[in-house]
């Protein structure tokens, strides 16, 4: 039986998720069908520009992110507060760029002034649009809404295009963030589609090698802020460098012509991470056939159940194995 989302996301423990969605029957609806030879390369394209279109509008960072042929990966981050800090006028403008809103919001931007009554709706408005802005289901909501629409009206047809919710895993800790973040990066070289991260279309780590080139990084991608400290800056606690030497390694080795051994010396960061070289390629070839909920040391699981009051705690062995 499926989890409710509000039992599966706890900010307390964990700003960060993995979500994937899945074209309805695992068909090629967003790249080659080769029963009929026809291309659907482009609507990769649509899901990368919409997807980082959303990220600058919604309080929901994206870490990671692959487009694949038939499903899509993401790794976000949600920034409650600075969904706090807005005021309501900026939380009204946000929300605008999505949809149109009310009549009160309408005349409340106008610069109309609205009677006590209309306050009181119009603050209870407000609200409710302040919770969507950090709301992971309203931001893959209107990501695959839109995708849906634009397919089925290229293919003149109506119906499902995605399957019906989105799947999404809980990452608990650092070590968590950091291997299903590569396991989202080297999707395109497990699936022989791209040889190397750089030629991996319409994914994260093409876009931040691309930007590394020049010394900086994507401003539409959550930055990489370096290693955690006690004034720790907003961003992923991983140094930039180092994660990308990472990710560039791990494809080597995940690819048929290559050993599957990474050498310790050249990981610092898994060696902070406590994960072994062996339990790191699993975890980035194999993460989701291994985990099917919250993944994190098992510290982290006990904290992430007790909060959402779940007994169950699903992953804990492989966890014990994988993070140890």
């Amino acid at each position: 039986m499926a989890i409710a989302r509000k039992r599966q996301i706890s900010l307390v423990d964990t700003k960060y998720y993995h979500c994937i969605s899945r074209c309805v029957r695992r068909a090629y609806l967003c790249g080659k069908d080769d029963f009929t030879g026809k291309s659907y390369e482009h609507r990769r394209g649509w899901v990368e520009e919409k997807l980082l279109k959303l990220a600058k509008v919604f309080c929901i960072d994206v870490c990671a992110y692959a487009v694949m042929s038939n499903h899509t990966h993401l790794v976000l981050h949600v920034d409650d507060k600075k969904v706090n800090r807005l005021n309501d006028k900026a939380i009204i403008i946000r929300w605008h760029k999505l949809c149109k809103g009310t009549l009160l919001t309408q005349k409340y931007i106008q610069g109309e002034t609205l009677s006590n009554a209309e306050l009181i709706f119009f603050n209870q408005t407000v609200k409710q649009y302040r919770k969507r802005l950090s709301s992971i289901s309203w931001f893959m909501r209107l990501l695959n809404e839109n995708i849906a629409r634009r397919a089925n009206k290229e293919d003149n047809c109506t119906g499902r295009f995605w399957e019906g919710r989105f799947k999404s895993q809980a990452l608990l800790d650092e070590a968590a963030l950091g291997a299903c973040m590569a396991y989202v990066d080297l999707n395109p070289i497990r699936a022989k589609i791209a040889k190397t991260p750089e030629e991996s279309d319409h994914t994260s780590v093409q876009q931040r090698l691309t930007y590394a080139k020049e010394g900086k990084q994507p401003k539409p991608l959550l930055r990489f802020a370096g290693k955690p400290r006690q004034t720790m800056p907003k961003g992923l606690p991983f140094e930039f460098k180092s994660y990308l030497e990472l990710v560039e390694l791990t494809g080597r080795c995940i690819r048929e012509d290559k050993h599957g051994y990474i050498a310790s010396t050249h990981l610092p960061l898994l060696e902070r991470m406590n994960i072994s070289p062996e339990n790191w390629l699993k975890l980035t070839t194999k993460f989701t056939r291994v985990f099917h909920g919250a993944v994190g040391r098992p510290a982290s699981q006990v904290s992430y159940c007790e909060n959402l009051n779940r007994k169950r705690r699903a992953n804990i062995s492989n966890c014990k194995k994988l993070f140890a």
